[in-house]
Order: C-alpha cells, then sequence, then structure tokens
C-alpha cells in the first residue's frame, strides 16, 4: 500500500500530526493507496524550502534552465507509460486517455524549453536626446499551484514548467483524490537535477489550500477546478496581496447547422461528452441543434452511444471509465432524474446502467428537447451526461451561448465558411473550435475562457503563462556622452 508523502527541498517528508485520508481506485472502489494531509507546519515548510531556493534559482543562467528543463522532459517521456497506468488507478479514465493527458503535459514543458525566447525584452534607443528605454521580464518569486482531479498530470504541467523557466520556484498541491502521479513527477524533478526547494509537493484539502492562499511568503496562486471554488481562490488571494489566475467551470456548446456533415458531428459530439466519463473541463456537454437536424442528429448520436464499452481503465476493450467517486456518481445520477423530472427526453438513461464491477459506474445518458430553464442545463454536471436543445436559427445559439454563466469554450459543425467566421467573432468563448469539438490550445498558445471560466485576467499556459509568472521591469536610462563629459572615462575622448 502506498503512502504518499510530502515532497520538500529535495526530501521526503511524513506529516507531524499523521493526518492520513485513503485514496480509492474507482474501478474498484477499494484502497489504493494513502495520503497524508499536511499540517500547518509542512506547508510552511514548504513555503519556506521554496523562498530560500528563490534566489539562487532566480539567479541561475537562461542555459542551465533550458538544460535541467530539457532532462525533466526527457524523464516525463521515459515514463510514460508508468505514469498513465497512475493516472488511471487513482482517476479511471482509460488508458489512451491518460496517454494523452500525458503527451499534452510533455507539449507544455517543450514550450517552456524555449522559454529563452519568450522572456527576451524590448529596447528603445534615443527614445530622447542621450536617452534609452527597455523593458525585461523578471520572476514573481513562490508560486502555488492548486490543480483538480481530473488531469492530475497535465494541470500541474500546465503551471510549474512555466513557472521554474522563468526564475519562480513553486509548490505543488494536487488533488487529494488521485495524488500518485503528481507526487512521481516532482520525483522526476529532483531526478532531473533541479535543486532542492524549486518544486515542492503539499498534499491536503481545503484547509491547505486556504492556508496557502493566506501565507505571507507566497507571491502568486494558479488555479484549475470549479467556479465556486475558483471565485474563492480569487478573492481571498488577491485580498492578501497574491497574484491570481483561477480557472472555474464550464458548459460547453456545440452548434450543428443543417449543412454539418452528420457522422463527423455525432462521432464528435460522443468523444467529446462522454470521453473521460465528461471528467473535463473542455466536454461538451450541450449540442445545440438548429432548424431540422436534430432528428438525424440525435439519431446518430443514439445509434453510437449503444456501441460504447464502459470498464476499467485499465482493460484496453474500455471506451470509458468509472467515475471518480461515489458521492459524484449519486450527484449525477441525481440531475439525470432532475432532467426526467422537469421534461426532457431520455433517449439514454445511464442512471439505470447496472455492472457487476464494483467501481465507480455509470452509463452514458442522452437528453433530447432539454430547455435552458432545466437544471442539467444549468450547472455543470461533469459527467457523462449530454442535452441537445433544439433552436431554429443560428443567431438563437449564439444568444443561448451568450446567456449562459460559463465562457469557456464553444464549437460548430458547419460546411458554411461565412457561418463558421461569424461564430468565431461573435461567440461569447474563450476557446472556439470549427468542426472541432474539444478546442484545446497547443501549448503555444493559451487556455483561458471568459465570464464565469475564468477569474484573472492571465490565461494558462502560453504566452500568456509565462506573462503571468514574470513582472514587467522598465528601464530609462542616460549615460554621459564621452565627448562632453568632464568625467575622465578612461578612453580617448574621439572613441
Amino acid at each position: 500500500m502506498r503512502s504518499i508523502q510530502h515532497r520538500i527541498d529535495g526530501q521526503s517528508v511524513d506529516s507531524s500530526d499523521l493526518n492520513t485520508q485513503d485514496v480509492l481506485n474507482p474501478a474498484t472502489g477499494e484502497k489504493a493507496a494513502e495520503i497524508q494531509i499536511a499540517s500547518p507546519a509542512e506547508i510552511d515548510r514548504a513555503v519556506q524550502a521554496a523562498k530560500s531556493a528563490f534566489e539562487e534559482w532566480s539567479d541561475t543562467s537562461i542555459a542551465t534552465r533550458t538544460k535541467l528543463l530539457y532532462k525533466f522532459r526527457n524523464l516525463v517521456v521515459e515514463n510514460e507509460q508508468k505514469i498513465a497506468e497512475l493516472i488511471t488507478e487513482e482517476h479511471g479514465k482509460v488508458l489512451t486517455d491518460a496517454r494523452g493527458e500525458v503527451a499534452r503535459g510533455i507539449e507544455n514543458i517543450e514550450y517552456a524549453c524555449g522559454f529563452a525566447e519568450t522572456l527576451k525584452g524590448s529596447y528603445s534607443e534615443q527614445a530622447s536626446s542621450g536617452v534609452d528605454v527597455y523593458t525585461i521580464r523578471q520572476p514573481v518569486g513562490v508560486c502555488v499551484g492548486i490543480t483538480p482531479f481530473n488531469f492530475p498530470i497535465m494541470v500541474p504541467l500546465w503551471m510549474f514548467p512555466n513557472a521554474v523557466a522563468c526564475g519562480n520556484t513553486f509548490v505543488l498541491k494536487p488533488s487529494d483524490r488521485n495524488p500518485s502521479a503528481p507526487d512521481f513527477i516532482v520525483e522526476l524533478i529532483g531526478e532531473a537535477g533541479f535543486p532542492n526547494g524549486v518544486v515542492n509537493l503539499v498534499n491536503g484539502g481545503p484547509e491547505t489550500v486556504n492556508q496557502l492562499l493566506t501565507h505571507e511568503d507566497v507571491d502568486a496562486i494558479s488555479f484549475v477546478g470549479s467556479t465556486p471554488v475558483a471565485k474563492h481562490i480569487y478573492k481571498s488571494g488577491t485580498a492578501n496581496g497574491k497574484r491570481v489566475q483561477a480557472l472555474g467551470g464550464a458548459k460547453n456548446h456545440m452548434v450543428v447547422l443543417p449543412d454539418a456533415d452528420i457522422d463527423l458531428a455525432a462521432d464528435a459530439a460522443v468523444s467529446a461528452a462522454y470521453g473521460s466519463a465528461g471528467e473535463r473541463c473542455m466536454a461538451i456537454s450541450v449540442v445545440v441543434a438548429v432548424g431540422d437536424i436534430g432528428d438525424s442528429l440525435v439519431n446518430a448520436i443514439s445509434q453510437r452511444i449503444d456501441k460504447l464499452k464502459i470498464g476499467s481503465g485499465m482493460n484496453p476493450d474500455s471506451e470509458m471509465g468509472p467515475l471518480i467517486s461515489q458521492e459524484h456518481k449519486n450527484r449525477v445520477i441525481d440531475y439525470v432524474r432532475s432532467a426526467k423530472a422537469e421534461g426532457a427526453t431520455v433517449v439514454s438513461d445511464g442512471s439505470s446502467y447496472s455492472t457487476s464491477e464494483k467501481g465507480f459506474f455509470v452509463g452514458v445518458t442522452l437528453l433530447d428537447n432539454v430547455t435552458t430553464g432545466m437544471e442539467v442545463y444549468r450547472d455543470e454536471i461533469f459527467g457523462p451526461v449530454l442535452s441537445v436543445v433544439r433552436v431554429q436559427t443560428f443567431d438563437e445559439a449564439l444568444k443561448m451561448i451568450k446567456m449562459n454563466q460559463y465562457g469557456n469554450g464553444a464549437a460548430i459543425f458547419t460546411r458554411d465558411g461565412g457561418a463558421a467566421r461569424q461564430f468565431q467573432k461573435n461567440v461569447q468563448a474563450g476557446m472556439v473550435g470549427i468542426n472541432v469539438p474539444i478546442p484545446v490550445p497547443v501549448g503555444y498558445h493559451s487556455f483561458g475562457g471568459w465570464d464565469e471560466s475564468l477569474f484573472g485576467d492571465t490565461a494558462m499556459y502560453g504566452p500568456e503563462g509565462m506573462h503571468f509568472f514574470t513582472k514587467q521591469k522598465v528601464i530609462t536610462s542616460r549615460w554621459p556622452d564621452p565627448t562632453t563629459s568632464q568625467v575622465d572615462l578612461g578612453f580617448p575622448q574621439n572613441t
């Protein structure tokens, strides 16, 4: 049985009060590991380790930082299968999804390896007579990452490679639901040769988060999770003088126009709604069927979901694994029952799914004739539930997305280039897909939504991530002209 400790200043550290919590395998419901919960002493120790390491690390050359990041990248690549298996064991997603998560994380490490280009400043010569003005970017200090259960590796790799590339030090607080994979990648940081204290890890829950939010030596906080928690993180962190980026929830819409390729749209809807059991912040949870395409689209989706294979993520035949916990399974089932009571047409009822397996499995749900007043439409369900809302016009679809509280992602399926162009211009969302259901940006762009999906003004990773982890400094300089100065400069006056 694994006992997940903290990693502080290059060492594995036990909790001083021996407070522990079980980590369950969602496919079996059985205990997979035990996590130690940080006391205030471990939290302070981790922050102080990061603070002590900051001065030397921030002064470390670009060449050295780059070399270490490449070593770390290579170690993650070499251990990709092991990391994926740790993810699947404690999250439940199928191995192909887990390997895809690791691959997207590696992409962000690779972007961080090229940080020297991103951090180049700017220079204005002769802004005034004899005066030059230039801008440089310097690290923020001790940074904290608070990451969710649904992407236990990808989201930390959105954060700390960029942070340490910029010269910051880091304290990671991963989810207490699946801590083994984050623990392992921080172990790889040490193996790559990063100095002690540059990246630290503490485990815990809400109390741990709140102590990090108020700790006087923490300078910046990155968070990904639900909107209520993102609001709390942003308000508390900024109130305590921290720089904060907090990504919240989502209700991602996929608009399907009458001219769309039905097979392409149906395949996309199934993979985007039910992949990873819907536990993705970019999952499609609402299909907006425009005009007369609704019947044929719902029929095409229904035919596909009947063939989905649900089972343990370790089984290579499985296409969808369990949910993260029994509590979350019950919550998803309650949403399906609520939709029935409010008048939605239940095409496929995942709440009635039964299996001989003991884990937290639920079936896929497809709901038709959902309206915007229903609870199943308003809330982020975070499960394998897809709602179909029918509208008559393209403008109605755009208005619906605008009125929703979230603005994370949106997609359109159409053969009409003019409609696609209008959609990308007018839709109220931070990430947009055109015939792409899950428009997660590549590592050299940035990830972030609008409205209730992002608190703060800086998106995650890519160029905006580098911006978040640095502070701008502008220098205005004037030097004596050696041809006119009365000071002996030690070289010929006509030089």
